[in-house]
């Protein structure tokens, strides 16, 4: 019998994008150990790398967080697996998120009945390799070898993200917390400060998600927010 999953494939490995030769080779094992990927419906891009640069906490986590409320949705009960280290640590790192901080939950699932969609959080996150180890095993595994690599000396590299502790205790997060927050907490503050200065009731992020078609120049604080800080905006090097 099947042993099915819930797949989230991930752009880079998607059909036709640039690791899409990764998919294949999944494909072609699942066939011979006869594992059953179902393929979230109308998923999204996880924000692995560009969400942790600009847009904020909220709406990265709600991208993966939507992945896994569709996943509930069409492939209830199925185990989430993820063949793209990056893809699988931004999906576990959020479910680890919103189930340490229920006020985070409320406001992704807020997010989220925009879409009409609501997150249980219940779905277990794996990694393929995971899969293989633990579901498949090395015996059976080694059934299916067609060509033995006897002799052959390999230089295996797994990377850092699935061999390392990246979870809420883990280095990543934590480290993240000390370095990056600090600086958030202080740009935050400077930006309320100029904004109360100045007697304006919103300051928006031109560079998050948000969709402005245009704004007057004369109203980008930027400079007076990085004078708070003590930044010269005309000497960007010394940043």
């Amino acid at each position: 019998m099947s042993k099915e999953y819930s797949f989230y494939p991930g752009c880079s490995s998607q059909e036709g994008a640039s690791s899409s030769n990764y998919l294949k080779s999944v494909q072609s094992m699942c066939d011979v150990l006869d594992i059953k990927l179902n393929v979230i419906p109308d998923w999204n891009c996880c924000s692995a790398s560009i969400g942790y640069c600009g847009g904020g906490e909220l709406p990265r986590l709600a991208l993966s967080a939507r992945n896994i409320a569709l996943s509930e949705q069409h492939n209830a009960g199925q185990d989430i697996v993820a063949t793209c280290a990056a893809c699988w640590l931004a999906t576990k790192e959020t479910q680890e998120r919103l189930e340490d901080d229920s006020g985070l939950m409320a406001e992704t699932n807020e997010a989220l009945a925009e879409a009409g969609l609501k997150l249980e959080n219940k779905s277990k996150i794996r990694h393929m390799v995971e899969v293989l180890i633990e579901d498949v095993g090395y015996e059976e595994m080694g059934k299916h070898v067609k060509k033995p690599l006897d002799g052959i000396k390999i230089a295996g590299y797994v990377g850092c993200q699935t061999n390392r502790p990246f979870g809420i205790e883990g280095e990543l997060y934590s480290e993240r917390q000390k370095l990056v927050k600090p600086i958030q907490e202080k740009v935050y503050k400077a930006i309320k400060e100029v904004a109360r200065a100045s007697g304006y009731a919103i300051m928006m992020d031109k560079a998050g998600a948000t969709t402005l078609i245009y704004t007057n120049p004369k109203y980008n604080k930027s400079d007076a927010v990085l004078k708070k800080l003590g930044f010269d905006p005309d000497e960007p090097s010394k940043f």
